[in-house]
Formats: structure tokens, sequence, C-alpha cells
């Protein structure tokens, strides 16, 4: 019989997973039950994700730049990565604004229940810490430039959070080895490709856990969840992002079907374990293996252009994270009646921008984004706290939303990058480590 696809599989973990997190959040002990025998196997597999995410990171940019004829194939790389991930960011950030302004979903949300979230969310730690996290960090506008500089290439290999910093060493590293005789750097190259392969492979056997992983996350969320009358009240702002996410999704789909020529099923089909991934984690960093494992070999892109346009997407590239930005913080505007102008709403596109390069792709890190941009508009430090809590009841499932939208800005623009370079592949890569060789 033939094997089950893998984002098949995927699926039924989340469906059984949602559905044991029902089951079992209806008994007293469930709640406990599901985070001390179920929860630990979702983290487990997040962490060795992450395990893998900066070695592979590495290894494929080193390989990728080194493989490179000349250093004008690299500038050719770079420069249009850049322009395209600045350019779906500014699109993203602007399609929320539209929306928000249209629905004006904050001018629903009655005195009554923004006093309930406030008693229920305003002193949480992870509310609270988010504040101080962004409040700490007094940043001009290039600061992103010199964080992503790194003083000790070890601390960065050690720190996920540091990503954009092992990007900046691994470029300049296979820049080096680019400008070097290519027979006095042969054997580093040997070493870097055997790397390269062994990292592969470890995804690979990784990946071998996801339908189990998801069933586990997917249970722990549902049985951990909150007041379900308060999510039904915040239903009309998470519709608003939910429909902005859609409509950037289908922006991706247009883009691939008339820049590269490619039908929307192809694309969809070709990275949906990665998608579900994505969902279920909450993390670009963390599903970044498996989005580069799908976009080279089931989507055909060449290897030397998804080795750079996806480690750096999941540093720089957040257009969901933006979109929700923008949505967020003009819905609290609208419900605390905060008085915006369309300046404001300028700052707002600027600042998420900004925000949104060298923001760590992890869960949870929207949040501090939406406070730098809340003070970008001159937001009462005072109402810093209700602000947030306005819309943490309902941040988890609209953090897993955006995170998809992440990925698939990332996975779109490597095959954009590689059909304007002649990289994108008809056929799959016939590389033997294919999760399906498995």
């Amino acid at each position: 019989m033939k094997k089950l696809p893998l984002h098949w599989q995927i699926v039924i973990g989340m469906v059984l997973g949602v559905l044991f997190g029902l089951l079992i959040s209806s008994f007293s002990w469930g709640g406990r039950f599901v985070n001390d025998w179920i929860a630990p196997f979702g983290t487990i597999f997040i962490k060795l994700l992450k395990l893998i995410a900066i070695p592979l990171i590495f290894t494929s940019l080193v390989k990728g730049i080194s493989d490179l004829k000349d250093i004008s194939s690299f500038r050719n790389i770079g420069v249009r990565t850049i322009l395209i991930y600045i350019s779906t960011t500014v699109v993203a950030i602007t399609i929320g604004l539209l929306l928000v302004n249209t629905l004006k979903p904050g001018t629903g949300v009655s005195p009554e229940t923004i006093d309930e979230l406030t008693r229920t969310y305003a002193q949480d730690e992870s509310i609270t810490s988010n504040i101080r996290e962004a409040t700490q960090q007094e940043k001009g506008p290039l600061s992103f430039l010199v964080e992503m500089v790194p003083d000790n290439i070890f601390a960065a290999f050690a720190n996920n959070s540091l990503m954009l910093q092992v990007i900046f060493f691994a470029i300049a590293f296979g820049i080096s080895m680019l400008l070097i005789d290519p027979k006095k750097v042969k054997p580093l190259n040997k070493l870097i490709d055997g790397l390269n392969e062994v990292i592969l492979k470890m995804v690979d056997l990784i990946m071998l856990m996801a339908p189990f992983a998801v069933f586990a996350l997917l249970a722990q969320i549902i049985a951990s969840s909150g007041n379900m009358e308060i999510l039904q009240k915040l239903l009309f702002y998470g519709v608003t992002v939910v429909i902005g996410l859609a409509i950037m999704i289908t922006f991706y789909l247009l883009v691939v079907y008339l820049v590269a020529g490619k039908s929307p099923g192809w694309f969809i089909k070709g990275i949906a374990p990665a998608q579900l991934l994505a969902f279920s984690t909450s993390s670009s960093a963390a599903t970044l293996p498996v989005t580069m494992e799908r976009v080279t070999d089931h989507l055909g892109v060449d290897n030397e252009v998804s080795s750079f346009v996806l480690p750096v997407g999941a540093t720089i590239n957040m257009d969901g994270t933006s979109l929700y930005q923008a949505v967020a913080a003009i819905f609290i505007a609208q419900a605390l009646h905060f008085p915006l102008e369309f300046t404001d709403q300028l700052i707002i596109v600027l600042t998420a921008l900004l925000a949104s390069i060298g923001s760590a792709a992890v869960p949870g890190a929207g949040m501090v984004m939406l406070v730098i941009v809340l003070e970008a508009i001159g937001f009462p430090a005072d109402k810093l706290a209700i602000g947030l809590a306005l819309i943490f009841a309902i941040d988890r499932p609209l953090d897993m939303l955006r995170t998809v939208v992440n990925v698939t800005g990332d996975s779109m623009v490597s095959v954009v990058v590689a059909k304007s370079l002649g990289k994108l592949h008809n056929k799959k890569s016939s590389s033997h480590h294919s999760i399906r060789s498995l």
C-alpha cells in the first residue's frame, strides 16, 4: 500500500490533537494530564527543530555561496531577495491598515469587555515581560544593522534568537571561500558538503516524529485555552486579522502564477508540510529545516538560492506578523479611544517594517514588536498593558496563522528569485535525502 504523504499524516495528527484536547479538557484533571504526559513530546520536537536550525543555516548558506561561480552571482541573489522582502512586507502592512480602518473592529468592544480583559490579563507575566523587553530596547533607526554583526560567533551559535548574526557570519565565511583559490579551499568544501548532507538527514529523521508532535502541540493548546466567552467577544478582531492573512496568501499565489508561471496548487502542495508545522509550532525558525527541504526538493528551487533566501527570510521577512501589527495597533487605538492621524498610520507602516527586521522568529515575538509600534505612535505608557490584554486572549491562534503566512511568503520569494535567475527546475531534486525515501 502506498505510504500516506507527510502532509496528510500531519493533518491527521492535528485533527486528532484538537479532538483529544476538546475531550480531555472536559475533565477536571485533563489539563494537568496533557501538560504532564502529552505536551513534553511536542516540546521535544520543537527543541529538535531548533537544535538543527543554526547548523542547517550555516552549512547550507556557506555551501550555497561557495558553490557560486563568482561574487556577482551572490550579489544578484542578495539584492533581489532584500528588495522583494521589503516590498511584500509593505504590502502586508498596507492590507492590514486598509482592513482595520474599513471594518473598525475596535469600535465594537464594550467597556465591560475591556474591564474583564484587563482584570484577566493585564498582570499576566507574558504581557508584563513583553512590555519590559520592548521598553528596555532603546533603538535607533539603524540599530538592526548594528545587531546583525556579531562580536562573538560562538555566542551567536548558542542563541537561536541571534540567527541574523549567524547568517552574517555564514555569508562572510562563504564569500571569503569564494575569493580564495579553489584548490586551497577544496578540503573545506568537502567538509561543508559532508556536514550539509548529515544535517539534512537529521532533518528527515526528526520529521518522522512530526505527526505525533503536532498531535501533542494542538492537544496542549486546546486543553489550556482561556475564557471562551472572551474569545467570542474578540471574534471580530480575529476575523479581521484572518481576512488579511488570507488576502496575503492569495497575493502570494497570484505572484507565483504571474511571475513564476506555476499553478497555485503546485505551490501549496509543495510547501504544505512546512505550512502545517508553522501552524503547530508558531515559529518560522523551528519550521526552517522543513521549509528548506520542501522548497529545494519539492518546488525545484536551486540550493544556492534557497540556502540564502530562506534563512534570511525566517529572520527579516515577517509579512504575517507585520500585517497583525497594523491591525492590532489600530484595533487597540479604536477600542481605547486613542485618536490616530494619517501621519500616525504612516509611522505604523515604517515602524512595523523596521521592527520586523531582525525580530526573533519564535512564538510571542509579535507582542514585543507591537509594543514598539504602539510606543512609536505615542500610545500612553500606562495603557500598554490594557492594550495588550485586549488581544492576548486570542493571540496564540492568530500567532499560529500568521506564522503560516510568514513561511509561505519566504517560500514564494524563493520561487520568484529562482525563476528570475533561471534556477527554478521543473522536476524535483533527485537528492537522496528526501523525506519520502525514508
